[in-house]
């Protein structure tokens, strides 16, 4: 332990670096698994629509007409923030949510499993990454 300290006294700048270092990988990794939370695939997400998945659309609706998912629906923040109420039809349905780059669509996730959404999944990558994959958008 004696020379452990004698290092840190001794090699101050590369003690902190090793600090910053540490620091850097945790918040790549937690943001990570932010933005990974209860993610699928774009093959699991068409694996779920085929067996009745609802997907949802969180992006403006220019965005929305300008190429969507097939069968996808618009789904607006203020409707996100009251699913519970607006779509409690679909409690007991499987959803796929999506936006432009999955970020949004993981933090809605959340809050739709909070309001007892306990089947719903972010569409890893959103749209940007259905098209990474060459799978189709419905325009207009």
């Amino acid at each position: 332990m004696d020379h452990f300290l004698d290092y840190l006294q001794n090699h101050i700048f590369l003690a902190g670096l090793a600090v910053a270092a540490v620091t850097a990988v945790l918040v790549y990794e937690l943001r990570m698994r932010a933005t990974q939370f209860a993610a699928v695939s774009s093959q699991e997400a068409i694996r779920l629509m085929n067996q009745g998945a609802v997907v949802l659309d969180l992006r403006d609706k220019a965005a929305h007409d300008a190429g969507r998912i097939s069968g996808s629906r618009l789904l607006t923040a203020d409707q996100l923030a009251s699913a519970g109420e607006s779509l409690k039809k679909l409690k007991n349905k499987t959803l796929v949510v999506y936006c432009d780059r999955g970020v949004r669509s993981a933090a809605a996730v959340r809050q739709l499993r909070e309001q007892g959404f306990l089947q719903s999944f972010s569409l890893s990558g959103g749209v940007a990454g259905w098209q990474a994959e060459s799978l189709p958008l419905q325009r207009g």
